[in-house]
C-alpha cells in the first residue's frame, strides 16, 4: 500500500477552488484509480506555506502507474480548473 501526497503551494497571486477539487478533480483520481484506490482526502492547510494538501491511498505503485499512464493527461489538464500552482507530488510506503 502507497500513499500519495498532493502538496499545493502557496504563493502571493495563487488561487485554490476546494470546492472543485474536493467534487470534481478528487473523485476523477480516484476513479482513475479504481479498485486500487482504498481512499482519498482533502484538507486545506491553515498554516506554512501550502493552501491544500490532498492524499490517495493506493494499492501499489504498480497500481497509481498504470492509472497515470492512461489518465494522467486528463487529470494533470485538470489542475488549471481550480488553481494556478504546479502541485508537488509526494509517494511512500505505508507503514502504520
Amino acid at each position: 500500500m502507497i500513499t500519495l501526497a498532493i502538496l499545493y503551494p502557496k504563493t502571493d497571486d495563487s488561487h485554490f477552488d476546494m470546492d472543485y477539487y474536493t467534487t470534481k478533480h478528487m473523485p476523477m483520481l480516484a476513479e482513475s484509480l479504481g479498485a486500487a484506490c482504498h481512499g482519498w482526502g482533502a484538507s486545506a492547510v491553515t498554516s506554512g506555506k501550502y493552501a491544500c494538501m490532498g492524499w490517495a491511498m493506493i494499492e501499489s505503485a504498480e497500481a497509481l502507474g498504470a492509472a497515470m499512464t492512461e489518465h494522467g493527461a486528463k487529470i494533470m489538464d485538470d489542475v488549471a480548473n481550480y488553481t494556478n500552482v504546479q502541485p508537488e507530488l509526494i509517494v511512500g510506503d505505508v507503514v502504520v
